[in-house]
Order: C-alpha cells, then structure tokens, then sequence
C-alpha cells in the first residue's frame, strides 16, 4: 500500500495523529487494556526465545562458577577438619599426659618427705626375659643405683645403671628382680619374685595355712632399705593350695601400670639428721678454747 497512495509526509502524519489518538484513549479510558495483555501473550515466546541465549550464558557461567566455589570451599573445609582432628589428638595425648602427672603429683603425697624427681621414659627391652626401661635422668641429677622408681600406682622397679645423662631401671616383672612385701590386711611378710610377664609376681615360700586371699593389696615392707614402706606393689590373683605340697601357688598382679606408664617418678631415701660427734676433752684444741 505504501507504492501508492498520498505522499509519504502525509502517511506519516496519519500514523502519526491515529498513534496519539491512541494513547490517549487507552492513557484515559484504558480500553487497550485486554489488546496489550493479548499481545503480551503472543510476544512472550519471542522475547523467551530473544534472551535463550543470553540466559544460557549466564547459567552456564554461574554453574561453572558455583561448582568451582563449592570445591574450594569443600577442600577448605577437609583441610581445616584434618588440622583441627591434629589439634584434637593433640589435646587428647595433653589431657591424658595432665591426668598422668596430676596422679603422680598426688603418689607423690603418699611417698612422705623424700626427695622426688619425676623422669620420662626413653626406651624400653622388648627382650622378654628382661625387663628393663631407659629414663632420660641420670646422675647429673643425683640418681644412684638402686633408687626406687614409682609410678602413680605402685612401685615399677629400680635403678641398675645410672650415667651421666641416662639411667636404665630393672622392672618388678624382671625374672631377675624381688621385692620385699607384706599384706596389708595382716602384715604377712614374704618376697615378691618377677615372672618374665608384665601382669604377673611369685610369691614363693608361703605355706598352705598361711592367711592370703585372693584380692589381698600388697605393699612395700621397707626391709631392706631399698623401697619406701607402705607403697602398693601387686594385688593378689590366684591362691592354689596343694595339699602334696608344702607351700602355696601364689600368684599377684602389679598394681603399676609397667606396659603404659610415660613419666615415672624417682625417690630419695629419708633425710635423717646424724647426731652431733661426742666432744673429746682431753683433746689440746679443745682445752685450748675452753674458757
């Protein structure tokens, strides 16, 4: 229609007058209301089809991005879990070693006004016929052969070789060690022989008569010198009497924890004042500063 017909100048100012007529019937009586809403409808899939690709971009794009920000964030999170189970852990073998020393602090009461130092384990003889652990203490700190050592529950062993930095200890299980004892509940006085096993003493030489259950505490009897009096050694576990036999099959579990302890503690004998020596009077110094 537009190869014929008025002028363009004048097409254009129709098209131009009818558009105003209609914006300003439909800005005023809103009669255009249900042709705009239908041809909204019809438009719509064009303009779902005009942004496809635009919208696709941006999907993928933000997928991309969200998938790649979730793996960072999931390789920090495992990284920031392992490091806190490592300071877990490490709080955990803290904790334990705190409840350890607490109890050797609380053995130590128990011990009376001897000297004490407390010693980590260096090493320990899987030998099994010799039981025998290596302390990181030694004679620079005072210790000597024969020093009782202790743990938070009973006596461990003793002291067979001190040098300068390290010293080596004998175990109570050592098939070559024996320890003076005697029941706590009547004072029955006999020696506990070590085994070769961490769980288990001899108690030979106790006749079938004599009065030991099973469950009785043994302690240290102090004879000897050696171990301090009074300090758990073993419980008793078996009690065999043989009536074709003169004594009975005793056998006693330590109460130290051989196996498992870390830190042990190392005692001093007794502080005993010696008496001042006897005054010689016919001795010339001393008449010489008599008055």
């Amino acid at each position: 229609m537009f190869t014929a017909g008025p002028p363009l100048l004048a097409r254009l100012l129709g098209v131009a007058l009818l558009s105003i007529a209609l914006m300003t019937i439909d800005h005023r009586q809103h009669h255009l209301d249900s042709v705009r809403s239908a041809l909204s409808v019809v438009v719509y899939p064009l303009q779902l089809l005009v942004d496809l690709p635009g919208n696709t971009i941006d999907w993928f794009r933000e997928s991309l991005s969200t998938r790649r920000q979730l793996q960072e964030e999931n390789f920090s999170l495992r990284k920031q879990q392992q490091v806190l189970n490592t300071q877990l852990q490490k709080l955990e073998a803290l904790e334990a070693e705190n409840r350890h020393l607490r109890a050797l602090l609380d053995s130590s009461f128990q011990v009376g006004e001897r000297p004490m130092l407390i010693a980590a384990l260096l090493s320990v003889d899987m030998d099994p016929y010799r039981h025998q652990i290596e302390i990181n203490k030694g004679s620079l700190d005072n210790l000597f052969e024969g020093q009782p050592l202790l743990d938070s529950r009973g006596i461990m062993g003793q002291l067979v070789h001190v040098g300068p930095f390290t010293s080596t200890a004998m175990l109570i299980t050592d098939p070559a060690h024996a320890i003076p004892v005697q029941v706590n509940r009547n004072g029955l006085r006999t020696i506990a022989l070590g085994t070769g096993k961490f769980d288990q003493l001899e108690l030979p030489n106790i006749p079938n008569n004599a009065d030991i259950q099973v469950g009785d505490l043994l302690v240290s009897s102090g004879l000897g010198g050696r171990f301090p009096p009074g300090y758990p050694v073993a419980e008793v576990t078996e009690v065999e009497h043989d009536p074709g036999r003169a004594f009975s099959l005793v056998l006693a579990r330590p109460r130290a924890q051989l196996d498992r302890s870390r830190e042990v503690l190392l005692v001093w004998p007794e502080q005993v004042e010696r008496p001042p020596e006897p005054v010689d009077s016919d001795d010339p110094a001393v008449q010489e500063n008599a008055p």
